[in-house]
């Protein structure tokens, strides 16, 4: 492992109240010291916040006041000496204390997932678990996040030890018999099959599990749509709470599609507001953006029809739901959909009640657990082609030999699910994709 120490931010760039660096490795105390002074590094205790102020090395300029914290090897989240400090969130002060950091002797900038990637190499955690805290920062709704948090405190780990463990069992009863083949009757494989499907049965639950990245990342995507100035604008910046698209009464002010985010209780979700459609467009530019409200709806997961009264014609598009608009003007209510009004808020906190039952459906079982890593699905694959091999073999040919051989690749596939087998390129592959400070 590189002995070097690395500093990075831990916070994106912008202008925030606070931000914060990370600084791991053995000179962390030297960080301190050309920081703070001698006598905070004397000073320094594991886990306690101390303020200081912050001066550059070699010019003595104050760089900010600010907090910091030390955390001793082992007990931190790298396994090495890790210091944490947290100065105003103005870039330049970040900036100012990174460059400064960086000209002490030994230490050098992070590279993207470094951190991750001494806590897996110093055991603080295994290559599941450190693959799943990229999850836990992207994860999109919380369906995802208690997912990665479950993957993250080892739930897929313990399965592929129990896993591990079995095949470990097995393998070293076949290299035995290997060893004493010469001076031992042919091995006794009655009741085999059994333990060996039950391998793959586990090893396929898995499997079905997995989730891709791709299919996870995206945002569901509810559309409303209905006849011009029936309301969907005013609805949108109603569940928002601001006024993030522009009103007015005159009919067709909304041109084109107007794609805001929404936090639900369930997660973040795309909500597009689009063009009124009418039977008949007034002119080529009216045309144009009624095709575009129908090319959206096309690919949403949800369609709200948005009806103030005043259209008693069929939707063109057929909807999921509907919303009577303007509810606080109606003398009656509807029997069907909801009516809400934009202007008092009626009716909004049950929409976003449906939108959010409709988009994040809940898992029966909330123990349960996907993958979403590409790596983790092809060990898998490679491990449940071995005991389908071993299978067949049973059948056609139980030579010892080749069963011992077989469950060998068995096992190397589970141990590098868990990193307990690992490349240097199969560590950079994982380790690239994380942001720099994590």
């Amino acid at each position: 492992m590189d002995s070097q120490t690395i500093v990075a931010p831990m916070t994106p760039m912008g202008v925030s109240a606070v931000a914060a660096l990370r600084v791991s490795g053995s000179r962390v105390r030297n960080v301190v010291e050309a920081l703070f002074g001698p006598k905070a590094a004397e000073r320094l205790e594991p886990r306690k916040a101390n303020l200081g102020t912050a001066r550059d090395p070699e010019s003595g300029k104050v760089l900010d006041s600010l907090l910091f914290i030390y955390f001793e090897s082992p007990n931190s989240y790298t396994g090495e000496d890790v210091l944490e400090l947290y100065p105003h969130g103005n870039p330049l002060i970040v900036r100012d204390l990174l460059q400064a950091i960086r000209g002490i002797q030994g230490v050098r900038l992070a590279e993207p997932g470094e951190y991750t990637r001494r806590a897996f190499l110093n055991g603080k955690m295994d290559l599941t678990q450190a693959e799943s805290v990229a999850d836990v920062i992207h994860s999109a709704n919380r369906a995802e996040l208690e997912n990665a948090h479950r993957l993250l405190s080892g739930a897929l780990s313990k399965k592929i030890a129990t896993l591990s463990a079995q095949v470990k069992d097995i393998s070293a009863r076949l290299e035995l018999d290997v060893d004493f083949a010469e001076e031992e009757a042919d091995p006794d494989f009655a009741g085999w099959e059994t333990r060996f499907v039950s391998i793959r049965e586990s090893i396929q639950q898995i499997l079905n599990s997995f989730r891709g990245k791709a299919s996870l990342s995206r945002l569901p995507l509810a559309v409303l749509y209905g006849a011009p100035n029936a309301g969907k604008s005013s609805l949108v910046n109603a569940l928002l709470g601001e006024d993030r698209v522009l009103v007015s009464n005159v009919p067709g002010t909304t041109r084109d599609f107007v794609e805001v985010r929404l936090f639900l209780d369930g997660g973040e979700i795309r909500l597009v507001d689009t063009a009124g459609i009418a039977d008949k467009a007034t002119d080529e530019l009216d045309a144009l953006s009624m095709k575009k409200s129908r090319e959206i709806l096309e690919e949403a997961d949800l369609k709200i029809l948005v009806v103030d009264g005043t259209d008693s014609k069929d939707p063109v598009v057929p909807p999921d739901f509907v919303v009577h608009s303007k509810c606080d003007l109606r003398e009656s209510v509807p029997e069907t959909g909801l009516c809400i009004s934009s202007k008092t808020g009626a009716g909004l906190a049950d929409l976003k009640k449906f939108m959010n039952g409709a988009l994040f459906k809940k898992n029966e079982n909330q123990e349960d657990l996907w993958i979403t890593s590409e790596r983790e699905k092809t060990c898998l694959e490679e491990a449940l082609a071995g005991v389908n091999r071993v299978l067949d073999l049973l059948k056609t040919n139980p030579a010892v030999e080749l069963l011992a051989f077989e469950m060998q690749l068995v096992r190397r596939a589970l141990q590098s699910i868990t990193g307990e087998i690992s490349s240097e390129d199969i560590l950079q592959s994982i380790f690239a994709g994380f942001c720099i400070g994590k």
